[in-house]
């Protein structure tokens, strides 16, 4: 039997040719996947170097505007000096229970008012609009007055804030649901749970997420506001001290990390949203 060099000398064909193809196969990947993250990133490259470069350009600005290599340097210290974790840590427990409380409740009384209650919904959705719209840092001090100055007012104040945009999208999801969907699935003997389960439920869901991101970015908000009005603890406190005393990398390394939380957050939310709702396409242009 011939070899495999040999049946392929026959063909015309060789081993180097389909290197050299699977060399340049491997290149182009390559090249595709620096050109895919070149125009996803480009923007944030420019800024963060823009950052950097600018505040040399004026003394005066560089005692105001901090260099992200300052500030992660900043950061590093302030974790190894043990000032970052304990902040850090008191205000994850803040805005995590108050977020949570926040999908408990905002979810469960939306999904009642939105499938079941109809008619208690539209009865009370003058109310709750006009509560919802209440400036919540002139509702603070009725907060600390009623709960006191510890844990229980902060958490109150932020669930406050957070469940409105929950509670109403999770409820014009539900309603907004296309009819004709609910009538074949009538016709198809569905019960009422039923639909709600099968129907209703799945096709509000990219309105419900909608309202838990808005309610992300409420929660770190109202975290920072209730910690810069009263608290001695957490990142929204370490950056109000830093600011007294004019310690700016401290005060830059406190606003970093919360806008680092942020993203977190949305970027967790977003891989459930995509898990839950597997069935939606995405329009391409």
């Amino acid at each position: 039997m011939k070899s495999e060099n040999e049946i392929l000398k026959a063909t015309g064909e060789s081993t180097e040719i389909d290197s050299s193809n699977n060399t340049k196969k491997f290149s182009f990947d390559i090249i595709g996947y620096i050109k895919h993250f070149t125009h996803k990133w480009i923007a944030v490259i420019v800024f963060f170097v823009l950052w950097q470069i600018i505040p040399s350009l004026n003394p005066t600005w560089s005692v105001f505007i901090v260099t992200p290599t300052v500030i992660v340097s900043t950061i590093v210290n302030l974790t190894v000096t043990g000032i970052l974790i304990p902040n850090l840590l008191a205000s994850l427990f803040r805005v995590l229970t108050a977020f949570g409380l926040a999908l408990v409740v905002g979810l469960s009384v939306g999904l009642l008012l939105g499938g079941f209650f109809r008619n208690i919904q539209k009865t009370l959705d003058p109310l709750l609009q006009m509560i919802s719209q209440a400036n919540p840092f002139t509702l603070f001090p009725i907060f600390i007055a009623f709960l006191g100055i510890g844990e229980i007012s902060k958490i109150a104040f932020i669930f406050f804030v957070t469940q409105w945009p929950i509670l109403f999208n999770t409820v014009a999801g539900i309603t907004n649901v296309d009819p004709i969907l609910v009538k074949v699935a009538k016709t198809a003997g569905l019960g009422r749970f039923a639909v709600f389960h099968k129907v209703l439920l799945p096709a509000s869901l990219p309105t419900v997420f909608t309202g838990i991101r808005m309610a992300a970015v409420f929660s770190l908000f109202m975290l920072i506001g209730a910690e810069m009005l009263g608290a001695t603890s957490g990142l929204g406190y370490m950056v109000m001290q830093a600011e007294g005393v004019m310690n700016y990398p401290t005060m830059y390394a406190g606003i970093v990390i919360v806008a680092l939380l942020g993203i977190i957050f949305m970027y967790s939310i977003t891989l459930v949203e995509k898990r839950l709702t597997r069935w939606k396409q995405e329009v391409t242009y």
